[in-house]
């Protein structure tokens, strides 16, 4: 026992008031039954023993007690080491301004390092029940929700498809041009089909549909379901006893993985197609020489063709998971609507250039 009551409006403090004992006293702390008068006078027994971790937690019962009491005597001993606890509080941290600034920056870098941990463990639950909800749905092609997913393949791919084809066709051109400039030094202007189909086909025709498709559709999507939580439709959809997520992310989801491979075999076509115009204009390679020539690298390498597409559906994935976290992100500020938006848009951009790497290196590895 490290309380005692010992008269009207008078507690006894007894025991071991030391480090190990500390959590012990915390406890019994709590439980003891306070006498319920407005004064209160703290007596230290015969066999009190304090050291300086019994002192702290000592000094913190006097300063919560002191506010539920009108008066508070305390008659404790060594209330020099009582002073001394006081003396030190009231002290100024001397410190240099090295160790201040090396801390301070010790502990951003920390709670930065908590922070990231937390938000990626948050992104890959929130992939996981995305991942889950989509082969539910494949097994039960009800809960799909076709019309939704029709909607959203004709905003996000067939209505994207004019600025997706101009911009794929103005890159080939500067490619066969700049190709062009260089390889007629050596007298390999030939070589500049070659060039081109193989960036469109590989690298260039995916991976400009799809910075396209997260600057058009990704900040849609976020915008969107933003707009929506801070309508409390989202929480309408939840009180009506259905998914937010497969209502709103699953169909975009789906949308996206479908219509990103075909638009960007239209990229390729329209590369293609720009390269032909250059090529003729620029070389004087005929028409029927440059189809010849793009089909003999190609039926020589399909993975030429291949290695672009299947990127694609990797790279929707991605936009559309960044795209509606953010807008599920939203709270009930307008100014987030537009944070978050620009947010889906960096990061799924960086995202689509980092999975773009790490293809080109399992490519590489594969001898693909």
């Amino acid at each position: 026992m490290h309380f005692r009551m010992i008269g009207d409006g008078e507690v006894e403090l007894a025991g071991s008031w030391t480090i190990d004992r500390i959590m012990a006293i915390r406890a019994e702390w709590d439980r003891f039954s306070w006498p319920a008068d407005k004064h209160l006078a703290l007596r230290s027994g015969g066999d009190f023993r304090l050291d300086v971790s019994g002192a702290w937690l000592l000094r913190r019962l006097i300063q919560q007690l002191s506010q539920h009491y009108e008066t508070l005597d305390s008659t404790v001993d060594d209330q020099n080491l009582l002073s001394y606890l006081d003396e030190l509080d009231a002290r100024p941290v001397a410190a240099s301004k090295g160790r201040l600034f090396l801390g301070r920056h010790l502990h951003s870098l920390g709670e930065w390092v908590v922070k990231a941990w937390q938000g990626f463990l948050d992104w890959m639950a929130f992939v996981g029940e995305i991942l889950v909800l989509l082969l539910y749905g494949i097994a039960n092609l009800k809960h799909l929700r076709v019309k939704s997913v029709s909607r959203h393949i004709y905003t996000s791919g067939i209505q994207a498809i004019p600025i997706v084809a101009l911009i794929a066709f103005l890159i080939s051109v500067v490619l066969a041009y700049q190709g062009a400039t260089q390889l007629r030094q050596f007298g390999a202007d030939i070589y500049t089909v070659d060039l081109v189909v193989l960036s469109v086909l590989r690298e260039m025709g995916v991976l400009l549909t799809a910075i396209m498709v997260a600057g058009r559709s990704g900040s849609a999507f976020a915008a969107e379901i933003g707009v929506m939580k801070i309508n409390q439709e989202v929480d309408a959809i939840s009180t009506m006893g259905m998914n937010p997520l497969e209502v709103l992310v699953l169909p975009r989801v789906i949308a996206l993985i479908v219509a990103l491979p075909l638009l960007t075999f239209i990229a390729d076509l329209m590369g293609i197609a720009g390269a032909a115009v250059l090529t003729n204009m620029l070389l004087d390679i005929p028409l029927v020489q440059f189809v010849e020539r793009v089909h003999g690298l190609i039926a020589g390498n399909m993975w030429m063709f291949w290695a672009g597409i299947i990127k694609a559906p990797v790279f929707a994935f991605l936009i559309a998971i960044v795209g509606t976290r953010r807008g599920m992100q939203v709270s009930t500020s307008a100014e987030k609507v537009g944070s978050f938006t620009t947010q889906a848009v960096v990061e799924s951009i960086f995202l689509v250039i980092l999975a773009d790497a790490l293809f080109s290196i399992l490519f590489s590895r594969l001898g693909i």
